[in-house]
């Protein structure tokens, strides 16, 4: 692509191409761009054929150029394909909308004779006409039927003029309408653009942690139980069940072998597969996320179903007002003034465009909410469940403390556990496997493949011995390895109040790790606010230890909790809460929480939590900060109070209008102007922030 640098800071350059950008690239180029992983902003400016490209670091600015400079026309047609919605409704295209229709409007009033303008009228209700006969095939009275009335009214009053007028004020209502809805669906679907994702790349036969934007065709990565699919491939080697209700609904998991496609989007229930990459990042999430929203219309809260049926209930009501008035008076044009306002618009796109503002304002401060329906129910619950590790404590706990037992020396105890948990996206593993390469230790152990067992822990082998490593209860109780009451005294009294790891080998307890659980930074401060904002209950659920659980309450200002729990454990205890009438908020990040989260009222999985809880969870937070979930709180407060807000003044505003034009003291051509104004300003200040 050729182009020119007209202005250019650290961080920022605005370029020229060499002539106007076509409607139809405008979102081809933006996410071409984007593709190179030093880009974090674009924006196009089509009419002047510039771009302004910002990125993150100054030592990448030969990265973006030698992006722009590659760009082709093949690369553009690529994109385009993968473009499947159109992500920015632009302002200068709603504009040369409006001036198009305000010009043809009054260019047909002052220079076509009146014969030419009343046959323009006639052909021009065509459309208001059989979107009216649609509607009453079906059968509905609904808003068609009412505007083509309305227009109707007029002409048979022998009043093109007014008729004219009408279906002018409709059209651009319509456009605006239009406009402010994608605006907001388009904020919200940039909002989700931002969220960061990470990939495991098997190079030369090691793995490493990446980002998942600077994936490219043709790389392979291994995705184990717990993991999302963060772009599209095919699997080359291994069997694995995937979640892919987030893009098909599908309730139950799919196998996918050798040979099978997954998608981004979806995730790893159970299993390990390597991965052949063939798609690009960009446009395998933007699809996921589109996909997302578009789902997101099908989880609408209970107050905004009720609010469009309602707004739907009212329009044979205007009918009747209607007749009633024409009885009454015997004025045609008064009851043109009844047909000229309906309520049903006004509720519909306050309702969607609140809602969407929600949605986007939620994405930009920390959080993915699925529907409407959550944010009801969250501003409706009276009870928060935390899950501790990773929820109330930090992602990246820290290994204090090994002790070996039985001949092992802390450094064989630490190596073989780093083995194992390196395999696994869990704030535990990571802790592990970090000590290990703090300590310079590698880990090349020739085990055989590693089992994941739900909150439990992990078993493997090594040669004919069976190597297991997780809690007590798994390595005690499942594997019936034997402790001592001598090395139990001696583990509790060492580790004090850290959450322990057992290490076995062939059936020999060897070792244990104490991992230190450090409250989150204003973990404390985030349960406070919470229950000024009217939780009356807070209870954390763990699978940890009694000393290791009331550590972590205390800290937290928490004082009911549960420790040792099991998945079942954790889902039974929410279930209970419900059945004493409780409406429950659950808040988790592993695969372990994975079943209360789906029960609850509402699941939020956290930032750094597995694919799965993500997957099942209604909202998931793209930080750790837990002022996310007091934020969510007052938006969804918020939003209820905005429905309440905007419904009593349409009912009010629209009613007095009709007032006043069935009294004659408004003419029906400046109810509608005024109607339809109200219903766009109304939308407009619905885009507004909660917080």
């Amino acid at each position: 692509m050729r182009y020119q640098i007209e202005h250019e800071v650290p961080g920022r350059m605005r370029v020229r191409l060499d002539g106007a950008i076509p409607e139809r690239d405008v979102d081809a180029l933006s996410q071409a761009v984007l593709g190179c992983t030093a880009v974090s902003k674009v924006t196009v400016l089509p009419r002047i054929g510039s771009l302004a490209v910002h990125y993150h670091d100054a030592s990448r600015r030969d990265e973006v150029l030698l992006r722009l400079a590659r760009i082709d026309e093949d690369m553009m047609a690529a994109t385009r394909a993968e473009c499947s919605v159109a992500l920015a409704p632009r302002t200068h295209s709603l504009l040369l909308d409006i001036a198009d229709l305000v010009g043809g409007f009054y260019l047909r009033k002052w220079f076509l004779p009146s014969i030419v303008q009343t046959i323009w009228t006639l052909w021009h209700y065509r459309h208001y006409l059989f979107a009216a006969l649609r509607s009453l095939a079906r059968p509905r009275l609904d808003v068609p039927v009412l505007d083509a009335s309305a227009i109707g009214v007029s002409l048979v009053q022998a009043d093109p003029a007014t008729a004219g007028e009408t279906m002018f004020l409709l059209d651009l209502e319509e456009r605006l309408e239009d406009y402010t809805r994608a605006r907001s669906q388009n904020e919200l679907i940039y909002s989700l653009l931002t969220v960061p994702e990470s990939a495991q790349l098997v190079r030369h036969g090691q793995e490493e942690a990446v980002p998942a934007t600077s994936l490219a065709e043709g790389d392979l990565i291994v995705l184990r139980t717990g993991m999302p699919v963060p772009i599209d491939g095919t699997v080359e080697r291994g069997v694995a069940m995937v979640n892919q209700a987030a893009l098909t609904g599908e309730p139950l998991a799919v196998e996918r072998a050798a040979g099978d496609d997954v998608f981004a989007g979806t995730a790893i229930e159970e299993g390990e597969v390597f991965v052949r990459v063939r798609a690009t990042t960009g446009s395998t999430k933007l699809r996921a996320i589109v996909t997302m929203v578009e789902q997101s219309a099908a989880l609408r809260s209970y107050r905004q179903e009720r609010r469009d049926c309602l707004a739907d209930a009212i329009v044979p009501w205007n009918f009747l007002l209607a007749a009633l008035v024409g009885l009454a008076t015997r004025d045609i044009t008064k009851v043109a003034a009844s047909l000229m306002v309906d309520y049903s618009c006004a509720l519909k796109l306050t309702g969607s465009i609140s809602v969407l503002a929600a949605m986007s304002e939620s994405a930009r401060l920390g959080f993915t909410v699925k529907g409407s329906k959550h944010f009801e129910r969250v501003a409706a619950a009276d009870t928060i469940v935390f899950d501790k590790t990773g929820t109330l404590t930090e992602a990246t706990p820290r290994v204090t403390k090994v002790m070996g037992f039985n001949g092992w020396s802390r450094t064989r105890v630490l190596r073989l556990a780093a083995c194992l948990e390196e395999h696994y996206p869990h704030p535990v593993a990571r802790a592990v496997v970090n000590a290990a390469a703090e300590a310079n230790l590698k880990h090349r152990e020739r085990h055989a493949e590693v089992e994941y067992i739900v909150a439990h822990g992990l078993a493997s082998s090594v040669g004919d011995a069976r190597v297991v490593i997780g809690s007590r209860h798994f390595v005690v109780g499942d594997e019936r390895v034997e402790v001592t009451s001598e090395i139990h005294r001696r583990i509790m009294a060492e580790m004090g109040g850290l959450s322990v790891l057992y290490l076995a080998y062939d059936s020999q307890l060897v070792g244990a790790l104490g991992i230190e659980d450090p409250l989150k930074p204003g973990a404390a401060e985030a349960v406070a606010d919470l229950r000024r904002l009217d939780f009356e209950h807070v209870v954390m659920l763990t699978g940890d230890n009694l000393a290791a659980a009331k550590r972590v309450a205390e800290a937290a200002g928490i004082t009911e909790f549960q420790a040792n729990m099991l998945p079942e454990g954790k889902h039974a205890f929410v279930e209970q809460l419900q059945r004493e009438g409780r409406h429950v908020v659950m808040v988790g990040d592993g695969v372990n929480d994975s079943p209360a989260l789906s029960v609850a009222d509402v699941g939020v999985a956290m930032a750094a939590g597995t694919a799965i809880a993500r997957e099942v969870a209604d909202i998931a937070l793209t930080d750790s900060d837990l002022q996310s979930l007091v934020r969510l709180r007052r938006i969804s407060q918020g939003l209820d109070q905005r429905f309440d807000q905007s419904f009593r003044t349409i009912m009010g505003f629209n009613s007095l209008l009709l007032a006043l034009g069935i009294a004659g003291v408004i003419t029906p051509q400046t109810s509608s102007l005024l109607h339809n104004g109200s219903t766009v300003l109304l939308g407009t200040a619905a885009t507004r922030s909660y917080l």
